[in-house]
């Protein structure tokens, strides 16, 4: 059995539509969660990952959110960005249908591990192999004798934002290929212009490092 697993596409429907064109011989599509929010095309991913075959799709933190109704935290960017998106989201029910995790043998997959943004040099303690995202940034680490991989992001990479990174799981192999490509912001940043974004977010994609 052949999984794409992919996480926080983050309303960036080209970058998604780009994963896609990668996604040969794939049996399983599995979404660790934040398809909603900052890009201008949240209700068009929802639907996306909807009609893709086999498809299981999880909850993020930015999909409790939009189901809450409300950004918690204090970060500026983020409620611009959440005020933006937010209005004109009309997935509600879809999204509360997410799962919370979902395990494939003896990994469990779900958006992360206790709330927390995990990064390779993270200090966590794992009791079982994990799949996650959150952090928007791929890697592997063994810890203890268990397995965690981060997906990566498709939408909003931390590191150069025209990456899309995702895995392949193939469960007969016991192979996890960590996968990434580009892709041109173009049509993200000028849809956001359309959508008359504040500054600060277009501001944001712009500022980012590009491969």
């Amino acid at each position: 059995m052949r999984y794409l697993v992919y996480s926080d596409v983050h309303g960036n429907l080209p970058a998604m539509e780009a994963m896609l064109k990668y996604a040969d011989d794939i049996d399983n599509f599995i979404c660790l969660g934040d398809l909603v929010n900052y890009g201008p095309w949240s209700n068009e991913c929802v639907d996306l990952a909807l009609t893709l075959p086999n498809s299981i799709l999880l909850m993020g933190n930015h999909e409790v959110a939009f189901i809450e109704g409300k950004y918690s935290g204090s970060n500026k960017l983020v409620t611009n960005f959440f005020d933006q998106c937010f209005p004109s989201f009309k997935r509600l029910e879809e999204i509360k249908t997410f799962k919370n995790e979902y395990q494939i043998g003896s990994t469990v997959l779900k958006h992360t591990i206790s709330e927390k943004y995990i990064y390779p040099d993270t200090n966590v303690l794992l009791d079982r192999n994990y799949i996650i995202g959150h952090s928007h940034h791929q890697f592997y680490i063994d810890n203890r004798g268990f397995r965690l991989w981060n997906a990566g992001s498709v939408g909003q990479n931390r590191k150069y934002i025209n990456r899309i990174e995702f895995l392949i799981y193939d469960t007969e192999k016991e192979f996890i290929d960590p996968c990434s490509i580009t892709y041109d912001i173009e049509q993200l940043i000028n849809e956001m212009k359309i959508c008359k974004y504040p500054s600060d977010c277009i501001e944001y994609y712009l500022s980012k490092k590009k491969l």
